[in-house]
């Protein structure tokens, strides 16, 4: 249940991130609200999270889903560059990722 709660916690890490982004391009009360809720939520699940997660692991992976889910909605929805050197960069994260679940206990 914890990496569920994790795997949620950076869901709304994403939301918050793109939340900014989008509330620098057109401030609205609305969009801030959004992405203050978000802060809020992602941080009180991180803390859930890491009761039985240990907390390096669980800092990085949460660190992990808010920066890759960032970067696949800046490509996709704000015509971010794509080269194979952030491709292949943003790899290296998702490996690392995995490696971090597959070796916690």
């Amino acid at each position: 249940m914890s990496w569920l709660i994790l795997f949620l916690a950076g869901l709304f890490e994403i939301v918050w991130a793109v939340g900014l982004k989008v509330s620098s391009q057109s401030p609205s009360p609305w969009l801030y609200s959004v992405t203050v809720v978000a802060i809020i939520a992602s941080m009180m699940l991180l803390a859930l999270a890491m009761k039985e997660i240990p907390l390096g692991t669980a800092y990085a992976i949460w660190t992990g889903i808010g920066a890759i889910g960032s970067f696949i909605i800046g490509l996709i929805y704000f015509s971010e560059p794509i080269s194979f050197a952030r491709l292949a960069s943003a790899l290296f994260i998702v490996i690392g990722l995995v490696g971090l679940k597959l070796t916690s206990h």
